[in-house]
Formats: structure tokens, sequence, C-alpha cells
């Protein structure tokens, strides 16, 4: 498993507002800004605690994104006016209240070769050695800003502006599950085998997604997620210790 440990992300941000947006007669959005910003995302994921710690009932599902925290309600328990009433009421996080204490995921990774095949392109880009890019890829630790794509798919940022790259212009028709991809400032790992556009520099061995699981998804908004890089015999020995434990 990879190793973890907690982490507080403080947002120095004042006292923001934000904004509560109508979609259809059974959904609200609250936006708190329009910029992929580590602060607003770390006021989004306080928030959207802060709501489902209510325990209100006919909330059915509280799903914060970058900037903003979708609410999906039951329109015969409640309106929207009367949502948007109680949301006004809660306590909104500001400076030194929202400190979101997430954790620091270690994600061993093998880089390169058929586990990542757009390696050397997105290298070249850089103008780095796929050994360099890997090095610069795995330098820093990346917030979770979100989950979404597929189930547990993590969106990751923001990657080092040389290493930014474009989606591909024709998507793979399947990429497998555990691949790390690069798609313009944002980083992830796809939990399921699905189709995909991003650019694929490597791999882990590490599950993201147990549908059988209490708690499926590894990641979660305000977690934070640093990539170890791995050699082969690695690789193969954590896949082998995973697929041991899900029997």
């Amino acid at each position: 498993m990879p190793s973890r440990s907690h982490v507080r992300c403080p947002d120095h941000s004042k006292k923001g507002t934000f904004r509560i947006l109508p979609l259809g007669d059974s959904a609200l959005t609250i936006e708190f800004g329009n910029e992929i910003d580590a602060n607003i995302n770390s006021r989004v994921v306080a928030f959207a605690t802060t709501i489902v710690d209510q325990g209100w009932r006919g909330i059915y599902d509280v799903v914060p994104t970058y900037r903003s925290v979708t609410i999906h309600f039951d329109p015969l328990q409640w309106s929207s006016t009367l949502l948007t009433k109680k949301l006004k009421a809660l306590p909104r996080p500001t400076s030194g209240q929202d400190e979101w204490q997430g954790i620091l995921h270690e994600i061993p990774v093998l880089y390169g070769g058929e586990w990542g095949p757009d390696l050397e392109e997105v290298a070249t880009s850089a103008g780095l050695e796929p050994a360099e890019a890997i090095a610069l890829h795995a330098s820093m630790p990346y917030r979770v800003y979100m989950l979404g794509f597929s189930p547990g798919f993590p969106y990751l940022g923001l990657v080092p502006e040389r290493l930014a790259m474009p989606r591909r212009s024709t998507p793979r028709t399947t990429v497998p599950s555990g691949s790390v991809g690069i798609a313009d400032r944002q980083t992830g790992i796809y939990p399921i085998a699905s189709p995909g556009g991003w650019q694929l520099i490597g791999r882990t061995p590490i599950p993201l997604y147990r549908k059988s699981a209490s708690t499926p998804s590894l990641l979660k908004p305000g977690d934070l997620v640093r990539f170890t890089s791995i050699e082969r015999d690695e690789f193969d020995r954590l896949s082998r210790q995973n697929q041991h434990d899900d029997h």
C-alpha cells in the first residue's frame, strides 16, 4: 500500500463570498471562484464537509469540484429556495477555519516503456531527457482537486508548466487501470480501464478504486499525492501483493 500521512493545507484567503446557482429542480451549485487555485479549492472542500456534517435528510450527494460544490437533493423534501437559505446560514470557511486535514499518499509509479508510452514525447516537448521528466514530475506533491470522469479518477495539480501537454488529438480506446497521465497542467491516474486522451507517462500498481470496499476511492478531494519512481521488479511485486489482497 502507498504510504500515507496527515497534512494540513491552509487557505490564507480572507473570508470570501460564494454564488448559488440552481441546476434544474433537484440540484444547486455553489461557486467559490473561476480558476484552478488551491485556496479556492480548500474552501470548496471545507464547505462541502460542513454540508455533509449537517446530516440533512433528502440530500443525495455533495460533490466538490475545482471551484464549486454541487448538491443533489430530493425535490419532494427540499426547494431550491429553502436549501439556499440553509446554505447561506452555514458558517463560511475563513482563514484559520478551513484548514483541511487531508492525507498525503505516496504513489509508486513505473515510468516509461509500455507502461508510459507517451513519456518520451512529453520529455521532448519539455526539452528534457526522459529521466529528467520523471524526476520533475515526481519532484512535488499534487493536490487532489476533485474526483470525476470515471469512479475514483483524481484530478491532480498543478504540474510544472514545463511538463504541460495537451490531450491527445485521438484518444485511446482503452487505457489500462493505474495509468498516470498529463493533460495541460493537470496530472491524474486512471483507476479503472477506460477510454482516455491524456498523455500516459507511467503506471502505478496501487488500486485507486475498489467498488466493494466501504470506502471505494483511495483518494479524496483535499488529499495530496506524491509520486515515487520504481523499477519493474518492484512494480511486479506490488501488483502481485495487491492481487492477493483482493482475494
